[in-house]
């Protein structure tokens, strides 16, 4: 990987006072070769800081006068300088495996480095991990961290990683909680392979292995049409009841031994058993809301007035570093400038018509909202999720392909409303952009609060829904 590059400089910050400007390719921080961003914050935040750079080809040296702690105020292109540590595990349920040719080649990269568990929230099965990282883990406290558990069983755990060392990796899971490291887990299940009984026997283990874990997401298996694992396939609504169960049971557990629940299920799996989600405040901390824990009911508590807990979870994983570049789905979704936003009850919009564009679980979480709030003649309109097919039904990977095949032909006076989670850097997973879409759409923040704003709702600050069994 290619040395730091400066891709930005804010404004009045010391890098910008100093004369570092983009395009400046930084070769060294008080003549040390930083590895990451993580070692470049460390090395920058020093009060003085000597940076050697190349500029239009020429070497240049820039010495940078700051408070200690400070930072430069500046951006650089990529998290890590030295090579990514990629996955060696063969997981049948990766959804990578499954991605069809010829899209954005960053979506391919299928990494197992725990510095981007800690910078961006990514999952590690700590197959590759060893003594230096972690004695490197626990000397600069990269915490939080995020582990992929999938079953706490040796040969199992072996078995869904097809890596050996998978059956004794989570010994590292053990000495990262005996130095006091936040870790998250995730549990995904795959029907007939690790729920059931296996699945009780996993959260069994976390609780007698692993009672320090800050949470646990249950999360099940996306299956799309590329998959080429006859054994994989999709939840049944009886199998997703089942986890719901187990999940449910052990919170009571983990309540009365620990004093709090630790493992939540996914919203997926409520909406495909059918019930309703569990109350706001049975999420505790949304530990794991950029997993798909938590998202439909603080969605629906924002929209409806009683939260306005945004901010908390809006960063989901991501850990502040100075200068970090959002990846992947964290990169900026480039959201228009909306209109001017008018408040009133639906009926007092002086509009053609509203339509909500949404995948088929988003629909499931938003008709009902829309019900209650009295609008239901905004159109919720579902997006059909052809291009991966499967069971992938949610917003975020919705294309422009499938998009635009569902509005032709659409109504072109209609205000037509778009969540950003749909877009990276402004652009769709396939690589279109909104602007290529037949019809015009508003980008809208998919928060409750946002949606409620750009429909011209007011929220009435109610009281927490609470309920009643």
């Amino acid at each position: 990987m290619p040395f730091p590059q400066v891709v930005g400089v804010t404004a009045s910050s010391p890098a910008d006072r100093a004369g570092l400007t983009a395009g400046d390719e930084i070769r060294s921080l008080n003549g040390k070769v930083p590895r990451d961003i993580i070692e470049y914050r460390l090395l920058s935040d020093e009060a003085s800081v000597d940076l050697e750079i190349v500029r239009g080809g020429l070497a240049m040296e820039i010495t940078i006068e700051k408070p200690a702690g400070v930072p430069l105020g500046a951006e650089v292109s990529s998290a890590l300088f030295d090579q990514i540590r990629t996955c060696d595990n063969h997981c049948e349920f990766c959804f990578i495996y499954q991605l069809p040719k010829k899209m954005r080649r960053s979506l391919y990269v299928k990494d197992d480095d725990y510095r981007l568990s800690f910078l961006y929230g990514n999952f590690t099965t700590l197959t590759r991990f060893t003594e230096i990282d972690l004695e490197r883990v626990v000397t600069e406290r990269l915490s939080p961290l995020y582990v992929s558990i999938h079953a706490t069983d040796p040969d199992i755990r072996a078995r869904m990683l097809r890596n050996r060392r998978g059956a004794t990796s989570l010994r590292w899971l053990r000495a990262l909680l005996d130095y006091k490291i936040e870790v998250h887990g995730q549990v995904v299940v795959c029907p007939g392979i690790n729920d059931g009984w296996i699945f009780a026997d996993t959260l069994g283990g976390v609780l007698e292995r692993f009672p320090e874990l800050a949470s646990v997401g249950v999360v099940p298996l996306g299956v799309s049409r590329f998959s080429t694992e006859p054994a994989m396939r999709e939840h049944s609504v009886e199998e997703a009841n089942r986890i719901i169960d187990i999940v449910e049971e052990f919170q009571e557990t983990f309540l009365s031994c620990l004093g709090r629940r630790m493992v939540y299920a996914s919203d997926e799996y409520y909406l495909i058993a059918g019930r309703p989600f569990p109350d706001l405040v049975e999420y505790d901390e949304f530990a794991q809301h950029e997993n798909g824990i938590g998202m439909a009911r603080l969605f629906e508590e924002t929209f409806e007035g009683r939260s306005s807990n945004t901010e908390a979870v809006r960063g989901g994983f991501f850990a502040s570093i100075d200068g970090a570049p959002a990846l992947g789905y964290r990169a900026p979704t480039t959201i228009r400038s909306a209109p001017a936003q008018r408040v009133g009850r639906a009926n007092e919009v002086n509009s053609p018509g509203v339509t909500v564009i949404t995948g088929l679980y988003g629909s499931k979480v938003l008709t009902p909202i829309l019900d209650r709030a009295g609008l239901a003649d905004i159109e919720v309109l579902v997006v059909d999720n052809r291009f991966f097919g499967g069971n992938i039904s949610v917003a975020g990977l919705l294309t422009g392909e499938d998009i635009g095949r569902t509005l032709d032909g659409r109504d072109p006076s209609r205000r037509y409303l778009l969540p950003d989670v749909c877009l990276s850097e402004g652009r769709f997973l396939d690589g279109a952009t909104p602007g290529e879409l037949p019809v015009h759409v508003e980008v809208v923040e998919a928060t409750g609060a946002s949606l409620a704003r750009a429909l011209g709702y007011r929220q009435m600050n109610r009281a927490p829904r609470v309920r009643v069994s």
